[in-house]
């Protein structure tokens, strides 16, 4: 098992411990300002009713992407969060 289905297992864990779902969950993101990353992210999330919100850092080299989605259970957001760690140089936090 590698160390990122570790990660997720344990994730899935804690949400289900903590979250009554569906419910509105929160991504942040930091990509870089490199290519077209933040435009990547965003659609992502097209049509899923999500609520976007971007910040650029001060220095303009990267963008802080936060996102909230009603989801239904832990595999969707574990299910995003899968597709977002494709983006090149993106940080989930």
């Amino acid at each position: 098992m590698s160390n990122k289905d570790e990660f997720y297992n344990k994730l899935k864990v804690q949400l289900e411990d903590t979250t009554s779902f569906p419910a509105d969950y929160l991504y942040k993101f930091i990509v870089p300002t490199t290519e077209n990353q933040v435009a990547e992210v965003e659609t992502l999330f097209n049509n899923t009713g999500a609520v976007i919100n971007t910040k650029k850092s001060k220095t303009g080299k990267y963008v802080s992407v936060s996102i909230v989605l009603k989801l239904k259970n832990s595999e969707e957001v574990i299910a995003y969060y899968r597709k977002a760690e494709k983006i090149k140089g993106i940080i989930s936090l």
